[in-house]
C-alpha cells in the first residue's frame, strides 16, 4: 500500500504546530499502524530528519498510551480498538490518512502527537481508590456480591483512561471516564465507606482541571475502545446527587 499521511508536528509545547506531509511505500496492510509510524521514522531517521513523536507502550491494547485522532475519529477507523490494534487494510490504496493529538485543553501537546494526559491521573489521585485496611487477599466467595453488580463493576474497571472519550467529545467532557472510575467502587462493598466523599472530589477536580460538561450525545461511547457503557454516567450523577443531599 501507499499512503500519503498528513501529520501533526509540533516541536514543544510552546511551539507553534502544523500538518506536514508525508509519503510512505509499499506498506503492508496486515501491518498495525504503529509500525506504518515505524516504517516512516526510520526513514526520517535515515535522512537525518527528526522522527515523528508519539506515545506507544504495550501494544497489546492494555496501556491506553497509544492516543491518535486518525481521520477525524480517536483511535481510526474502527471499532473497540486502540490505534496499537488498528491495522492498515482499514485504509485503502493510495488514500490520505489525517493524524493529530488529542485536542482537549486539559491535554497539551507535549511533542508532535504526543499529549499530556496526567489530568486523569490527577482525578483518580483525588478519589479513584479504596483507602480502608482490607487486609489480606479475602477468599473470593466470603463477600457476597451481587453477579449483576460483580459483572457491571468488572465493564467499567475494563476503562484503560487513554482519553478517547475526551477527544470524541464536543466539550472535552471527561464524563465517561470518572464515571467508569467511579462506578467499578460504587458497585462493590469496598467502594461503599467513601462513596459520598469519592465523587464529589473526582468530580470537582474534573471541573477545577478544564473538563468539559456531557451534552448526552453519545460520542464518548462509541468511541471508547473498551466500550464503556453511558449508563456509568447516570450511576456517577446518581452517587453525585445522594452525596450532596445527604
Amino acid at each position: 500500500m501507499d499512503l500519503k499521511l498528513k501529520i501533526w508536528r509540533q516541536p514543544s509545547a510552546h511551539a507553534d504546530g502544523k500538518f506536514v506531509d508525508y509519503q510512505v511505500t509499499k506498506i503492508s496492510k496486515d501491518a498495525s499502524f504503529l509500525e506504518m509510524l515505524d516504517i516512516l521514522n526510520e526513514e526520517l531517521v535515515n535522512k537525518g530528519e527528526d522522527p515523528v513523536a508519539f506515545d506507544h507502550d504495550c501494544r497489546e491494547g492494555i496501556c491506553g498510551m497509544c492516543s491518535l485522532f486518525i481521520n477525524g475519529r480517536p483511535h481510526g477507523p474502527d471499532n473497540a480498538v486502540t490505534t496499537c490494534q488498528l491495522h492498515m487494510r482499514k485504509f485503502k490504496d493510495g488514500e490520505t490518512v489525517t493524524i493529530e493529538p488529542w485536542r482537549a485543553k486539559p491535554f497539551p501537546v507535549l511533542k508532535d502527537l504526543m499529549v499530556d494526559r496526567s489530568a486523569f491521573d490527577e482525578i483518580i489521585q483525588a478519589g479513584g481508590f479504596v483507602s480502608i485496611a482490607t487486609g489480606g487477599v479475602p477468599d473470593a466467595n466470603s463477600i457476597p456480591i451481587r453477579k449483576q453488580n460483580a459483572d457491571l463493576a468488572m465493564d467499567a474497571a475494563a476503562c484503560i483512561g487513554c482519553g478517547a472519550c475526551v477527544a470524541a467529545c464536543k466539550n472535552a467532557s471527561a464524563m465517561l471516564f470518572v464515571s467508569a472510575k467511579v462506578s467499578q467502587l460504587a458497585l462493590l462493598p469496598q467502594g461503599k465507606v467513601e462513596a459520598k466523599e469519592r465523587v464529589q472530589k473526582m468530580v470537582a477536580k474534573m471541573d477545577e482541571l478544564g473538563f468539559g460538561n456531557c451534552t448526552n450525545t453519545y460520542a464518548c461511547e462509541a468511541e471508547c475502545p473498551k466500550e464503556i457503557s453511558v449508563t456509568n454516567i447516570a450511576r456517577m450523577n446518581r452517587e453525585f446527587l445522594v452525596a450532596k443531599l445527604s
